[in-house]
């Protein structure tokens, strides 16, 4: 296949396009000239031959040539008529007998044919064989009853069929003038294929010109030469690939800000707990004389600040966990109203120290199929935000419900909320909304990035609303039914 390619070009495929929708009506043209010429050509000869027959016709009544072959005028009309048409007439009589022959070789002999005895009866018939070169046609030979000839049985007026001419002339000029209008129209269209090649080449190559610019263009972000987004817009088809192209690069610039901003933080988080360490082991060992107290003091300083490490590093681990497929989620029938218990029962003596009152409300009975540990990871994270950013004799509320399709989760507190403009980072790494309040209520900064991932790994969605002054509602919406 890979010797073939070429035919998936579009710029080929264009071509091919073009080229043929200007070849099949150029054919049809072609053809329908040579035919529509040789059929007016017949029908014209047809007339022509007919019209001479039906005079000859008359002229054969009037001179009783049916009965005495012998006028000179009947016979020379005869010749000349074979003559000018290059053909053959042959006069038969009601009894099917060849009266005359202009070819002479049937006189006097019996013609028995379908289209004589359907003439005799009325129906004159032409034929046109295009393989033998010939038209062939009959016209009745009439006589209509005088007042003269009248009897008892045959009334005035009667027209009587006495016989048929049969002729039949050659098309030669016909074929001969058709072979040179054929002739000529080949050369015609051969220029027209030569024309309807250049033609298509370049429609082709004007058409596919946008494409090879967003490819420079695409090439040049790809070599780094350039970061700007594509600007080709020939097409409603090159402004969806450029828009949708732009809209991946500015999310993979996002992605690499992002990235960038990850490392930072990482490096900062890891590195504040260490300096703090660092700052502490030295005041020890430079001071000979450290009282036991302030001893004790900077030993607990220095295993707050590991155990702060310790934190960060295990949360970044369960981050690692999490970003892995989701086909490695340990799927298990769990009611969640009773794992909620068992979360808030948990959390209740920290948020009785914090004067938070911590309530569940089951709106309904739900059983779903998740993974125990990362749907306990979700609600452990969101009640302890709600704990941790409350405000003293404030409430924290985690409601339980459920439709045909999802169980949905709801952590409400009342707390100082989070500014609008803030909402859509919250889920981001190591971002905090009030840095300096977050210092003094600790954590690392990936509870809630944990939180995200954790959910959408069960196809899920989490979305938060908040106001100010008020306080904050997170909504954890997973499917009852674990996709498989």
């Amino acid at each position: 296949m890979h010797r073939f390619r070429f035919w998936r070009s579009l710029k080929l495929r264009l071509f091919i396009i073009i080229f043929i929708t200007g070849l099949i009506p150029s054919l049809v043209i072609y053809q329908s000239i040579l035919k529509g010429y040789e059929d007016r050509a017949v029908k014209v000869r047809t007339l022509d031959v007919q019209n001479q027959l039906n005079v000859l016709a008359d002229h054969l009544i009037t001179y009783n040539y049916l009965i005495d072959p012998s006028s000179d005028v009947v016979n020379a009309e005869l010749n000349l008529l074979s003559n000018l048409y290059s053909g053959r007439v042959m006069v038969i009589n009601n009894r099917l007998k060849i009266v005359r022959d202009t070819y002479g070789i049937s006189d006097g002999r019996s013609m028995v044919s379908e289209e004589v005895v359907k003439c005799l009866k009325g129906s004159s018939i032409n034929n046109y064989d295009r393989v033998n070169g010939y038209i062939e046609l009959t016209v009745p030979i009439t006589e209509t009853i005088s007042a003269v000839s009248a009897t008892d049985e045959i009334a005035e007026g009667t027209v009587m069929y006495r016989g048929v001419l049969l002729a039949s002339t050659s098309t030669d000029t016909i074929t001969n003038t058709i072979e040179i209008l054929r002739n000529r129209a080949q050369k015609i269209l051969i220029i027209v294929i030569i024309l309807l090649v250049a033609i298509a080449l370049l429609l082709s190559r004007l058409l596919v010109r946008p494409f090879d610019r967003i490819s420079k263009q695409i090439e040049s972000v790809k070599s780094g030469t350039s970061d700007e987004p594509l600007t080709v817009r020939d097409y409603l088809e090159t402004q969806h690939i450029v828009s949708s192209f732009n809209s991946l690069f500015a999310k993979m610039q996002k992605a690499d800000e992002s990235r960038r901003q990850f490392v930072s933080n990482v490096s900062h988080e890891l590195k504040t707990p260490l300096t703090s360490v660092k700052i502490l082991a030295d005041s020890l060992n430079t001071d000979n004389e450290v009282p036991v107290e302030v001893y004790k003091e900077f030993m607990a300083d220095i295993t707050q600040e590991i155990e702060r490490e310790d934190k960060i590093i295990n949360d970044l681990l369960e981050l690692v966990r999490l970003d892995k497929d989701a086909s490695k989620l340990n799927i298990s029938t769990v009611d969640i109203n009773e794992l909620s218990e068992i979360i808030l029962k948990r959390m209740r003596p920290i948020a009785r120290k914090n004067e938070i009152e911590l309530t569940l409300v089951s709106l309904r009975d739900v059983v779903a199929e998740v993974d125990e540990v990362k749907i306990s990871l979700v609600l452990t994270n969101l009640v302890e935000n709600a704990i941790k950013y409350n405000s003293p004799g404030g409430t924290a509320t985690v409601t339980v419900d459920a439709d045909h399709q999802y169980f949905m989760i709801e952590v409400t507190d009342t707390g100082e909320g989070i500014p609008e403009e803030e909402l859509d980072s919250i889920f981001e790494r190591f971002y905090r909304v009030d840095k300096s309040h977050s210092n003094k209520i600790g954590g690392t900064g990936l509870g809630l990035a944990i939180t995200r991932s954790a959910v959408m790994l069960h196809k899920g969605t989490i979305v938060v609303r908040s106001t100010l002054g008020e306080g904050s509602t997170f909504t954890v919406r997973i499917p009852i039914k674990a996709a498989v």
